[in-house]
C-alpha cells in the first residue's frame, strides 16, 4: 500500500495528522483562555467546558483518535528521519529555495519534535492525569474533585502552575512547538499539493500564521499565570 510503502505515502500521512492535531491546537488554545477570563472577572466557564468535556463518551472517543494521531505522526516522524538520514544524510524535507529560519526548522524537526512530546507528556500529567483521567477512575487529585464532578478552576495556582520554573519550562516548550508547527504546516500543505512557486512563500506565510495563533493561545495563559506567580511573590 503506496501510504505506508513510499516516502510520499509516508509524508502525507505526516501531513494529514499534523494538520488534524494543529487544529485540535487552536480548539485547546480557545478554551484555554476561559482560564484567564475566570480569574478577571470571576466567571466560571472554565469548570462549565471541563464538565461538558469530562469522562463523557464522546470526549473519552476525541482523547483516543487524538492520541492515535500523535502516535502515528511521531512514529511517522521518526522513521522519515532515519530514512532521509540514510539517503541525505542531515538533509531532511529538502526543498527549493528555503528561507534561513525554516531551513533551520527543517533540519532539527525531529529535536523539536521530541520537545514538543516531552512537553506533551508534562502536560498531559498536569490536566489530563488530575482531570479526566481522575474522573474515569474516581482519583481525588489536586485539580478535581470525584464527589462533585467538577474541575477545580482556582486549583490551577496551587498546583503545578504555582511553579515559576514550571512556567518557564513550559515557556520553553512553547517556543520548540512553535518553531515545529511554522515549519509543518506549509511542509504539510506543500505535501498536499500547494507547492508552485506562486503558493509556497503563501503557505510559509500560513504555516506562521497558524503557528502564532495556535501557540499564542496557549503562551498567553502560561505569560498570565506567570506574572501572578511573580505578583504574588512580591506582594
Amino acid at each position: 500500500m503506496w501510504l505506508k510503502d513510499s516516502s510520499i505515502g509516508r509524508k502525507f500521512i505526516m501531513s494529514i495528522t499534523g494538520l488534524f492535531l494543529v487544529l485540535f491546537l487552536l480548539f485547546h488554545g480557545s478554551m484555554n483562555i476561559c482560564l484567564v477570563v475566570d480569574d478577571l472577572f470571576g466567571t466560571a466557564g472554565y469548570n462549565w467546558i471541563c464538565e461538558m468535556l469530562g469522562a463523557n463518551w464522546y470526549a473519552i472517543a476525541g482523547t483516543l483518535v487524538l492520541a492515535l494521531g500523535v502516535v502515528v505522526h511521531f512514529c511517522f516522524a521518526i522513521y522519515l528521519t532515519i530514512q532521509n538520514l540514510a539517503a541525505r544524510g542531515k538533509d531532511r524535507y529538502a526543498i527549493e529555495a528555503r528561507q534561513e529560519g525554516v531551513d533551520w526548522a527543517s533540519k532539527n524537526m525531529l529535536v523539536l519534535g521530541i520537545i514538543v512530546i516531552l512537553g506533551l507528556c508534562l502536560h498531559l500529567y498536569n490536566m489530563w492525569f488530575k482531570m479526566q483521567f481522575a474522573e474515569l477512575f474516581g482519583v481525588q487529585t489536586s485539580m478535581f474533585d470525584p464527589q462533585n464532578g467538577s474541575a477545580i478552576v482556582t486549583a490551577l495556582f496551587t498546583s503545578g502552575w504555582s511553579g515559576i520554573i514550571y512556567c518557564l519550562v513550559y515557556i520553553i516548550w512553547l517556543v520548540g512547538l512553535w518553531f515545529h508547527l511554522s515549519h509543518g504546516v506549509w511542509s504539510a500543505l506543500q505535501t498536499l499539493g500547494w507547492s508552485n512557486l506562486i503558493w509556497l512563500k503563501r503557505i510559509k506565510v500560513i504555516g506562521t500564521v497558524f503557528a502564532t495563533i495556535a501557540v499564542g493561545l496557549f503562551m498567553i495563559v502560561v505569560l498570565y499565570f506567570l506574572g501572578v506567580n511573580i505578583g504574588l511573590m512580591i506582594a
